[in-house]
């Protein structure tokens, strides 16, 4: 059967084990009581979503989530009878679909309430989590007074709580106090719930490494899901070891000798030294390869060598110490001998952080999966 991505030299290979193992772990680490919710939106944060959740469900995970209604219907095909909650806003049409797909839903407005209860009465009732703004600013209820309304509004309607929560800003900073301050806040309107739902949860990846006292019922693992801190403050204190799922490779697809000056690439911004060897990859910003990341280093025979010239859409060059055959593997992310090219290079180069980078490796580069 032909699939067109086999002829693609450059991949994103997923280390599904490597998910599965940080999931246990964390497991392990959480107590015993402690549920473990695994997020798995933006098609896994890039590694897959259908590979990520099952990986993540065969570590012993609860429940999986997401950030949007279309994401929280792809899974249930894979995923039949897994609880799935999604994060973010859902449309009050989505509503009765929810409750038809035993999706659990976040609600955050009376309003919203209202209106789903102006449509015709459901099948099954609708469980959906309460969002709680403790400091993030986002969304969620922000008052005990907003609070009560809105859980009175519910208890009148097709919707059941099966939870409360809310999301730290800064747990992946130094200074604990921003996160501390959030956490009284929420468990302060926490309190004023007329009855315990079944799931209170507040951590992120960042809350559960760094805040194993708030565990409460649940945590949300993401980002740390696939083996990568949230933050360096956090990878400095890590309670066990992440492991990396995600290897990005290519080949050199042309190798050739330069003359002194000749130049390379859109704009001519490389002068090449005598005799310099250059090689092509087929890789560019069209597969998420950014232009700003010229000068980036790849590995090679286990070797850093640099991206020299401009990055153009689909190729890119690099300056090699000698001559390499064409096929030679090559490196953008993960490791080759004893060198590693980490992800928060590319953040740091880019000036954002590692979730934006794993996100934005276009759909373009195949992901295969071990």
């Amino acid at each position: 059967m032909f699939n067109e991505t086999q002829y693609r030299p450059t991949r994103a290979v997923i280390n599904t084990l490597a998910i599965e193992r940080n999931a246990k772990h964390l497991i392990s680490y959480l107590p015993k009581e402690t549920k473990l919710i695994a997020v798995v939106k933006s098609d896994g944060y890039g590694h897959g979503v259908a590979q990520a959740a099952s990986a993540a469900l065969r570590a012993g995970a609860d429940m999986l989530a997401v950030a949007t209604p279309d994401e929280a219907m792809t899974i249930r095909k894979t995923q039949p009878t897994t609880d799935i909650l999604v994060l973010g806003f859902s449309p009050v049409s989505f509503a009765a679909v929810a409750a038809k797909h035993r999706i659990i839903l976040t609600v955050t407005s009376e309003d919203w309430v209202k209106q789903v209860h102006a449509q015709q009465p459901f099948d099954n009732k609708c469980r959906i989590h309460v969002k709680i703004d403790s400091g993030m600013g986002r969304i969620g209820v922000r008052t005990e007074e907003e609070l009560t309304r809105l859980v009175k509004s519910i208890q009148q309607s097709d919707l059941s709580i099966d939870g409360v929560f809310t999301h730290f800003a800064r747990a992946d900073e130094e200074n604990r106090e921003p996160t501390q301050r959030q956490f009284e806040r929420f468990m302060r309107l926490v309190s004023c719930l007329p009855e315990k739902p079944r799931l209170i949860h507040a951590s992120n990846s960042a809350g559960i490494l760094l805040f194993p006292e708030y565990a409460l019922d649940a945590v949300r693992f993401g980002i740390g899901l696939y083996g990568i801190p949230p933050s360096h403050i956090v990878a400095k204190q890590l309670p066990f070891k992440l492991e990396r799922a995600l290897t990005i490779e290519t080949e050199l697809t042309y190798v050739k000798q330069m003359a002194a000056g000749e130049e390379i690439s859109y704009g001519g911004t490389y002068k090449a030294a005598e005799g310099e060897w250059i090689g092509t990859l087929p890789v560019g910003y069209a597969d998420g390869l950014r232009r700003s990341l010229k000068g980036q280093e790849v590995l090679i025979d286990g070797k850093r060598v640099p991206i020299v010239g401009t990055i153009c859409m689909d190729q890119c060059m690099i300056r090699l110490p000698r001559a390499y055959p064409e096929g030679e593997k090559v490196i953008l992310i993960g490791k080759q001998g004893d060198e590693e090219i980490m992800i928060e290079e590319w953040s740091e180069r880019l000036n954002t952080i590692p979730y934006e980078v794993a996100v934005t490796i276009s759909t373009r580069i195949p992901r295969v999966y071990t």
